[in-house]
């Protein structure tokens, strides 16, 4: 275990400031290796989320959302060559990086292990690890460099993340430019707002969100790494898409010609309906509405060509450049609560599990770090090609839809 920076007074006055003294209630009792783990723990903690908690509260306003142009086929069609010639040349110079986030269990598939060690194959193995580091090696292939390829693990998932990878010889990706690190915790409160222990020595904690990725890099000490590299860009991915097109040449390409400070790959919608998040603005900001958000008015509104207006979705794939990431580091990222059964310790020091919701687990979502950008380029890709996510054990988005998708696209499963 390492040593702590942090002292026990450092603890108690961080705590103090936040109201939150009872996580040191029984440290007097603890042994020394459970009075540095619970140490450990507070110094790990983000406590700018109580920040947050507080401004949400406060802040009431409303922004004014309107539609955003597309990219479309068409016109990507047109500038292909251009924007492909552009997105090779800045990948041959080393200034893109990709992280594909990675810290989640296969829970929802029944699978017990990281998401992407499902197996899709059907008559041999392939795993979704191994689809997303194929996809990257093509590139690395045809354009004689090598990427560096960051991986976001959890705490739950990152030793069976990189064992998994160890064993299978990394899919053949050069060890030098593969790096994993874990995304950062964040404490579960009570519907008062204090924080839930698990035992005197241990705090209720749970991973921060995607939208934590740059910050958890940061705390890894990966992002001198970037500036060493001399690495500009950073293409963010989700793990569970088998289909995706990864350090996207034309992708990057359009998004520095067209002179865009980031960048998102779009799909037009199935239905109105389709649980995806919507690419649109917000106070002419790039902004992103979730499905369950749409009001009816917005699903069925048409544009001058009969279109919907609001009807690209957003599939976890974007471009961010570093220097605005960086500055990202110092802004307080919207924070989503969720109601969850937290299993907690009681006064008696007895583990309880709920049956009904008893506090709030937080995190941040990639898509919101789009709000912080001056503007987004939505470029169109077609779903049959570059979208055929695994989320659920079955029906929509499973990993039946999914092989049916693979195979479509030349796959042998």
């Amino acid at each position: 275990m390492r040593e702590n920076y942090m002292t026990y007074e450092n603890a108690l006055e961080v705590l103090k400031k936040y109201g939150q003294e009872h996580v040191l209630a029984y440290y007097d009792e603890l042994n020394d290796e459970e009075k540095q783990s619970l140490i450990s723990q507070i110094e790990e903690i983000d406590f700018s989320i109580f920040d947050v908690l507080k401004e949400k509260e406060s802040d009431g306003k409303e922004g004014m959302i309107t539609p955003t142009e597309v990219l479309t086929l068409d016109t990507i069609k047109d500038y292909e060559f251009a924007y492909k010639v552009l997105g090779e040349t800045a990948i041959q110079k080393g200034q893109l990086a990709l992280v594909m986030l990675a810290g989640g269990q296969g829970t929802r598939l029944g699978f017990d292990g990281p998401k992407g060690t499902y197996n899709v194959g059907l008559t041999r193995d392939l795993y979704i690890f191994e689809c997303q580091v194929k996809t990257i090696l093509t590139v690395v292939r045809t354009l004689g460099r090598w990427i560096h390829l960051y991986i976001m693990t959890s705490d739950k998932n990152y030793e069976a993340t990189t064992s998994f990878f160890a064993e299978h010889k990394n899919f053949g990706y050069k060890e030098e430019y593969l790096h994993f690190f874990k995304q950062e915790l964040v404490p579960s409160v009570d519907f008062n707002g204090k924080i839930l222990m698990e035992a005197p020595s241990k705090i209720c904690l749970s991973p921060n969100g995607n939208g934590g990725w740059f910050s958890s890099m940061k705390r890894a000490g990966l992002v001198d790494q970037l500036d060493k590299e001399g690495i500009r860009y950073i293409n963010v991915f989700a793990v569970d898409n088998v289909l995706q097109k990864i350090a996207d040449p034309v992708f990057l390409g359009s998004m520095m010609m067209e002179d865009y400070q980031s960048a998102a790959k779009v799909v037009k919608k199935a239905d109105p309906y389709e649980r995806v998040g919507v690419l649109c603005k917000k106070d002419n900001k790039p902004y992103i509405v979730e499905y369950y958000e749409l009001s009816d008015e917005m699903r069925y509104k048409k544009t001058v060509m009969g279109e919907y207006a609001y009807n690209y979705g957003v599939i976890l794939n974007y471009i961010f450049p570093v220097d605005q990431l960086k500055v990202l580091l110092n802004e307080n990222m919207p924070l989503h609560t969720a109601k969850k059964v937290i299993p907690y310790m009681n006064e008696n020091r007895e583990l309880v599990k709920p049956t009904e919701p008893n506090g709030y687990k937080f995190e941040t979502l990639a898509l919101d770090m789009l709000q912080f950008m001056n503007d987004c380029l939505p470029f169109e890709v077609i779903r049959e090609y570059e979208f055929a996510p695994i989320k659920n054990a079955e029906g929509v988005d499973s990993p039946e839809t999914a092989r049916e998708l693979l195979k479509k696209n030349g796959y042998k499963l």
